[in-house]
């Protein structure tokens, strides 16, 4: 299969590093003209340098936080139209149920659901008038295996599920596609230092990974933490016009983490 996403503009939100970064560097080396987005503007537009130097793609660094009304007009006027969305950007961090507050709740479900929303709500017209187009949210098994450690980031994941299959309803018969991406346990920036805090710290990081997994996600089957990359290969397939008849899916790159037989 060859994926060709030329004369596409695509938009990752949150893509200045980890899975974010790696799903705009496969877009651009399908050919898409990429837009990279995070918050700061020295490190969205390096990581802008790093996709253009990886991939020889268009690359385009726009620094502004998606989450309040004031970056979200940045980035529409930056970028008026777009073929591929893919909402990326999300906050994450574990805090006792209990002592989660009111503010705490909001705030994850403005920076991981609605900023998802609002993206899609002011770009999806355009796509089905035009007849084409693709929207990936990337959720979590934390949507599905909900983490007692941190509820509300479960919550807003499993949101995206709704979120997702709800736009795909609107979008039918455009030739928009609207799906999820559920991602597992992902070798990610700063995950090494939270492995390390729960095993051996003379392991190499292999065999810390390993025994990481196999101790404390022993549902696993991949019995690895995924890589970046192997997430954005999805991505940039569910992207390409050889994923047209894909559509309202959670589709699972969880390592079988997720215990289901159905998607």
């Amino acid at each position: 299969m060859h994926i060709d996403l030329s004369g596409r503009t695509a938009l990752v939100t949150g893509s200045t590093q980890g899975i974010g970064l790696a799903i705009a560097t496969q877009l651009g080396r399908a050919g898409a003209q990429v837009v990279v987005n995070g918050r700061k503007r020295d490190r969205t537009e390096a990581a802008a340098d790093e996709v253009r130097a990886e991939t020889g793609a268009q690359v385009l660094a726009v620094a502004a936080d998606i989450t309040t009304d004031e970056g979200n007009e940045t980035l529409l006027a930056a970028v008026p139209e777009l073929d591929v969305l893919v909402n990326n950007l999300g906050i994450f961090g574990p805090q006792p149920a209990l002592e989660i507050t009111d503010d705490e709740w909001r705030r994850y479900f403005d920076t991981n659901v609605l900023a998802a929303v609002r993206l899609i709500r002011a770009y999806l017209p355009g796509m089905m008038e035009r007849g084409w187009g693709r929207v990936q949210n990337i959720a979590s098994d934390s949507a599905i295996v909900i983490p007692a450690e941190m509820i509300h980031y479960g919550m807003t994941k499993t949101a995206l599920l709704a979120v997702s299959r709800g736009f795909a309803k609107q979008a039918a018969g455009t030739g928009v596609t609207v799906n999820s991406v559920i991602a597992g346990p992902t070798h990610t920036g700063g995950v090494e230092d939270f492995v390390y805090q729960l095993v051996d710290k003379s392991l190499p990081w292999d065999e810390a990974q390993r025994e990481f997994m196999r101790v404390h996600r022993p549902q696993s089957l991949l019995q690895r933490l995924i890589e970046p990359d192997e997430i954005a290969n999805m991505v940039a397939y569910l992207a390409s016009p050889l994923a047209s008849a894909t559509t309202g899916a959670a589709v699972r790159v969880d390592g079988g983490y997720v215990d289901s037989i159905i998607p």
